[in-house]
């Protein structure tokens, strides 16, 4: 019909008066009714009849279903059924207005073929007859008609062995009927309409949509400048327990992409507006690239397979999961949360003890200790030892680049005191910012502030050749510190006043920069001493990974037992030696680098990280070649090692590096320990001596810049496993090693010294059980004050610092470090006898996303990716 159209201009002279019947074999098609009035309309006038047109119904197994008669003249013509696409869906006969769009217009194909029975199936489970009203699959019961399928005894059974049943189970013949594979009803009459095929059924959102009637929709919409008529498939897939429409056309190739797409947003309006069902996926490929059949058309299954398989390659796509994907998993709903009295009345019940753990306790054993003050310690030690080297700073090549003494510290740390009276004017308490690369200058400076009775704010300098990015963030933390003037170096000072600096800050709104390089010969006429221990004696300026500046205050008396805090869990003695390669300006980083040899006096060798980039090798280098026992890196220097020195292990065996000398090897960080990444380090560097005991981890946050340190003495860390799927519900599910979604989470290092550790709910602030999942809250001399405001907004955060359990303890105040984490009594045993309590960190709660009621921690998304 359709070639017949298109030639019929060429074709003046005929007649079809003698035409008595046209059979159209494929008049089952749902859409087929538009071709045959297409026909009629033009081929009226040549004396063609309507009643001449009989379309029939056919299927592979049953042969021919029904065909209509060519009727008699005067008789009334051919049935049509006008019926609501939105009832076919839901299986049901609705009789519609033929002005709608979303209609499907039917014309019948006869009646059944002589001698032959038809009746109308549910489409699933037993094949019980259909109400009137009821849309089904077709089956008969001729002698004209196929057996079986050669060799399937199983599907010839469902297919042609078929008895359809009455509502009350009674079979309705003895004799068996045939699935003729065709959905449609019985009209008025005995006629038969058929509405499309079983092949081309979807099941979406418990509806049916007929693949041809999608097709139809998408034909409609101006296809001929876009698409190839005859070439485009609709099929469904399975997405998230239900099936999704696809559609797949190919792209004529003088259409632009742009063209392209307005013609796939109007195919999904309509379809979206006719059908009330969303499309999935509707991709365009280039012509002639689908799969074909033997006659020609679109092998469907193929083209299926080749979606799933990635392999279509389409040259447009238009994704529209957020129409169609209304099935998604209800949020998990937050059940009230059981009293904190309650929860823990049930841990003592089960027998299960409180999730609280501590390190030993802090004795005062040593001279230095009587102290209160680190400045005095810096005195007393260059009274007694002045001699005593206690910094020594490496070049790239490894050498030697400065060191200082006791005594050469304390003299210019009071020449710096000396220059801030002279030449800043500053009073007790004011403070100044040190801007410095990491080295001996940044030492001396923050001491002599100590000496002149300043509080000292260490700050990065910014990175010469990306000043727009990094001097905002100097500048920042200068005037949120509330500092009254800047120290730093010579070629930093030019730094600051360069063109390129005035083009990312205003220059002229600095405090005063004070250059340290050239010191003046003068002594302050008097050390300060303060009054108070619970003065501030630095503020610890970070940017958080979430991107929140903070500055935590830190008092003469949380110093300096932070400081006796590391000493007697690393054993830090004047005759040791360590080696630092972390970043000097906050948290435990600083500390080691600034602290904790004037208060221990051990000697610190100092490894700035940022060497490591010309020279990867020179921190193991250097611990070697200085035979180190004790080092502290980052994971950032891990890194570098890991990548940087992964080919070059021979060559380094053979200069002579050996690590087997190393005790412990502590990576410092603010995180849930990288497994992998430490795992990897130390099976790298086997080979060279490091034994895979000596690498640990230590943990700090913001409110407490040490909780966990491995040290020297206790047992090794402990690794876990547990379910990650619980772990997003706030649970913690211990399973083997290996399991499906198992996650290893590895201990965080031991607790500290004068520690007190407790896991507590976040939200009702009640203490929990051991192995229970909760914010890890601590107890220590070393916590911060509270966060630095200088404009009175302290209160926001004050909770931070001086919370209170709801229940139980409600007398000691503890400080809320924001992770997440839980403690595990293991059967291991402690330096002290004691049960050993591990505690496992699993992320922070700022970091932490919170998608659908579950609880997402990026590492796990990164580890993933």
């Amino acid at each position: 019909m359709h070639w017949a159209l298109v030639a019929h201009r060429d074709q003046r002279d005929i007649s079809l008066n003698s035409l008595r019947m046209l059979v159209v074999a494929d008049g089952s098609n749902p859409w087929s009714i538009s071709s045959c009035d297409a026909f009629l309309n033009v081929f009226q006038t040549k004396g063609l009849k309507p009643e001449v047109i009989c379309p029939c119904a056919s299927s592979t197994e049953a042969l021919t279903v029904a065909i209509r008669r060519p009727l008699e003249e005067g008789s009334t013509h051919p049935s049509r059924g006008v019926l609501s696409m939105q009832g076919l869906s839901h299986g049901v006969i609705r009789v519609d207005s033929e002005e709608k769009l979303s209609v499907l217009t039917l014309q019948d194909v006869g009646s059944v073929m002589p001698g032959g029975v038809m009746c109308v199936v549910k489409l699933e489970g037993v094949p019980q007859l259909c109400k009137t009203d009821e849309i089904g699959e077709l089956c008969v019961c001729t002698v004209a008609t196929g057996t079986s399928y050669y060799g399937l005894a199983g599907m010839t059974k469902n297919t042609f062995e078929v008895f359809p049943v009455f509502n009350n189970g009674s079979p309705i013949s003895e004799f068996p009927f045939i699935r003729t594979g065709l959905l449609g009803f019985i009209g008025p009459a005995g006629l038969i309409f058929v509405a499309g095929k079983m092949d081309g059924l979807m099941m979406v959102g418990g509806r049916r949509h007929n693949a041809d009637d999608i097709v139809a929709t998408a034909l409609a919409v101006e296809p001929m400048k876009f698409v190839y008529r005859g070439r485009i498939a609709v099929f469904s897939i399975t997405v998230l327990h239900d099936e999704r429409i696809v559609v797949v056309a190919e792209q004529r190739p003088d259409s632009t992409e742009e063209d392209s797409f307005q013609w796939m947003s109007r195919v999904l309006q309509a379809i979206d507006g006719i059908h009330q069902v969303g499309v999935y996926c509707l991709a365009l490929v280039p012509s002639n690239t689908l799969p074909k059949t033997p006659l020609g058309g679109i092998h469907l299954s193929e083209t299926k397979q080749l979606f799933l398989e990635g392999a279509l390659h389409p040259c447009n796509v238009l994704m529209c999961p957020h129409t169609c994907v209304t099935n998604l998993p209800k949020p998990r709903q937050k059940q009230p949360e059981i009293g904190p009295a309650s929860v823990m009345v049930g841990n003592l019940v089960s027998g299960k003890r409180i999730a609280q753990a501590s390190g030993r306790d802090l004795g005062q054993i040593e001279d230095n200790d009587q102290f209160l003050f680190l400045s005095e310690v810096l005195q007393w030690r260059a009274q007694s030892t002045p001699d005593h080297v206690l910094y020594t700073l490496l070049n790239s090549r490894g050498t030697v680049a400065s060191s200082l003494t006791c005594v050469q510290l304390h003299k210019r740390a009071e020449k710096i005191a000396a220059m801030l009276a002279e030449r800043g004017h500053l009073q007790d308490g004011d403070h100044v910012a040190l801007v410095y690369p990491p080295g001996i200058d940044l030492i001396a400076a923050f001491y002599g502030c100590l000496y002149a009775g300043c509080v000292p704010i260490t700050v990065r300098p910014p990175h010469p050749q990306n000043i727009a990015t990094t001097l905002p963030t100097v500048k920042m933390i200068v005037e949120v510190s509330r500092s009254v003037c800047v120290m730093t170096t010579q070629i930093i000072t030019k730094l600051l006043r360069s063109k390129e600096a005035s083009a990312a800050v205003d220059v002229r709104m600095w405090p005063p920069v004070i250059d340290t390089d050239d010191l003046p010969k003068k002594k302050p006429p008097l050390l300060y001493k303060p009054s108070n221990p619970d003065t501030l004696a630095y503020l610890d300026f970070s940017v958080s990974t979430t991107g929140m500046l903070a500055g935590v205050k830190m008092s003469h008396t949380a110093t300096s037992a932070f400081c006796r805090s590391i000493k007697l869990q690393c054993e830090l003695y004047p005759s040791r030696e360590v080696a630092i390669c972390l970043d000097p300006y906050c948290g435990l980083g600083f500390v080691l680098w600034c602290l904790c040899s004037v208060y221990s006096g051990h000697q610190s060798i100092l490894i700035p990280p940022v060497e490591l980039e010309s020279n990867p090798a020179l921190w193991l280098l250097a611990v070697s070649q200085l035979r180190v026992r004790d080092t502290f890196c980052s994971y950032s220097v891990m890194e570098l090692c890991t990548k940087g020195l992964g080919l070059q292990t021979e060559a380094l065996k053979a200069r002579g590096l050996d690590l087997s000398r190393v005790r412990a090897c502590v990576v410092v960080a603010e995180e849930r320990p990288r497994m992998a990444l430490t795992h990897s380090f130390s099976k790298l560097f086997k080979d060279l001596g490091l034994h895979p005991r000596s690498v640990s981890t230590a943990f700090g946050c913001r409110v407490n810049l040490a909780i966990c340190l491995q040290g020297t003495s206790g047992p090794d860390p402990t690794t876990v496993y547990v379910d990650m799927r619980a772990l997003r519900h706030d649970r913690v599910r211990l399973v083997e090693r290996g399991s499906p979604h198992s996650l290893p989470l590895m201990e965080s290092g031991k607790i500290l010294p004068g520690v007190r550790i407790i896991i507590a709910n976040p939200e009702t602030k009640g203490p929990l059980g051991d192995s229970h999942l909760g914010e890890i809250w601590v107890h220590s001399a070393h916590n911060g004050s509270g966060y630095y405001s200088g404009y009175g907004e302290e209160v926001l955060q004050s909770d931070h610092f001086n919370s209170r359990l709801s229940f139980g303890d409600t007398q000691t105040v503890w400080a809320r470090t924001g992770y997440l984490g839980f403690l595990r009594r293991t059967e291991l045993t402690d330096a002290n006898g004691e049960r050993h309590d591990a505690l496992f960190v699993v992320g922070a709660l700022e970091e932490a996303m919170e998608l659908r009621g579950m609880r997402y921690h990026p590492i796990d998304i990164e580890t993933s990716v």
